[in-house]
C-alpha cells in the first residue's frame, strides 16, 4: 500500500475498492458468509511500511497485535476477524481451506479475513513480513485447525462474532461495513 493510498484512507479522499473472495464451508474449514477483502497495494518502497500499516490499522480501530508470517499449516480463527498487511516481501497463501485458492501477496497488500476463513502459507520470500491486527473486542484470537477442532462448535462461535464498525484500511466509510452486512 503506497503512502498516497494510506493518505487517501486516512484523510477521506476516495476509498480504495478491494477485491472480494468467497469460500464455502468445506466440512473441515467453516470459512464465512462474509467475503475476504483483498486490497492490492503498489508500494515499491517497503522501508517503514510496517509502521505505516500499523498506524493505518490503529487509526481505523483495528489495533495491531503482532508482526511475523503466516503459519505453514491450515488454520482459522473462530472468535475473531483478522487483517494481515504485507510489510515486506511476498508469499503464496492458500485461502479457504485445504481445497481453497492460492493467492500471491506482496508488500502493500492487505487481507481482511472474516472469522472462520482458512489460511495457510504455501511459500514465502526470505524477507516476508506482515502486520496483523484485530478489532478491539477480538484481541484474544484462537487457533483452530481443520480436523482438530469441533466443526459445529466452531461454526457457532463464528456466527456470534460481531461485525466491526470500521474497515481496517478505509474506516467507517469503507468496504467492510457495506460488504459484511
Amino acid at each position: 500500500m503506497d503512502s498516497s493510498m494510506i493518505r487517501q484512507a486516512i484523510h477521506g479522499t476516495p476509498a480504495p475498492i478491494p477485491a472480494t473472495r468467497r469460500y464455502a464451508d468445506d466440512g473441515r474449514t467453516p470459512n464465512s458468509r462474509h467475503p475476504v477483502l483483498v486490497y492490492h497495494g503498489n508500494d515499491k518502497a517497503t522501508g517503514g511500511l510496517a509502521e505505516r500499516l500499523e498506524t493505518l490499522f490503529a487509526a481505523n480501530d483495528w489495533p495491531p497485535q503482532w508482526r511475523g508470517g503466516v503459519f505453514g499449516y491450515h488454520h482459522y480463527h473462530s472468535v475473531s476477524h483478522e487483517t494481515l498487511g504485507v510489510a515486506c516481501g511476498s508469499a503464496t497463501l492458500m485461502l479457504g481451506g485445504e481445497q481453497g485458492e492460492s493467492l500471491v501477496v506482496t508488500a502493500g497488500d492487505v487481507l481482511v479475513l472474516p472469522a472462520g476463513t482458512g489460511h495457510c502459507r504455501i511459500d514465502a520470500s526470505a524477507d516476508f513480513e506482515l502486520v496483523a491486527a484485530y478489532p478491539p473486542d477480538q484481541q484474544d484470537w484462537d487457533l483452530c485447525r481443520p480436523g482438530d477442532t469441533d466443526h459445529a462448535a466452531a461454526c457457532a462461535r463464528i456466527a456470534a462474532v460481531a461485525i466491526p464498525p470500521q474497515d481496517p484500511v478505509t474506516g467507517a466509510r469503507g468496504a467492510l461495513p457495506m460488504a459484511w452486512r
